[in-house]
């Protein structure tokens, strides 16, 4: 073997130790970062969980509040198709 091709090989297994290292470190922060998401997400769901439990009574409010905006009472019916279409047709609509 000549020089060059022993300089050539010894950089080859040089390049592939570098790239393992490098591997190793990226998935090392890889898994720190998956971490850090991980305890954040738990922290804020214990947070969540600690307000929700402190204030009962919000989840009820909230529910009571969405039925009143939808506009219809509770004792009014939609129309039948049959009128409803027939109101379509007299207003100029073509169905």
């Amino acid at each position: 073997m000549s020089k060059e091709d022993r300089e050539r090989a010894e950089a080859r297994s040089n390049k592939a130790a570098r790239a393992a290292l490098d591997a190793k470190s990226g998935k090392a922060e890889r898994d720190a970062a998956a971490k850090a998401v991980t305890d954040n997400m738990a922290k804020l769901k214990a947070l969540r969980l600690a307000r929700e439990a402190a204030e009962p009574a919000r989840s009820t409010i909230a529910v009571k509040k969405t039925r009143a905006k939808s506009g219809k009472k509770p004792g009014e019916n939609a129309p039948a198709l049959a009128d409803w279409l027939a109101s379509q047709q007299s207003g100029g609509r073509r169905t």
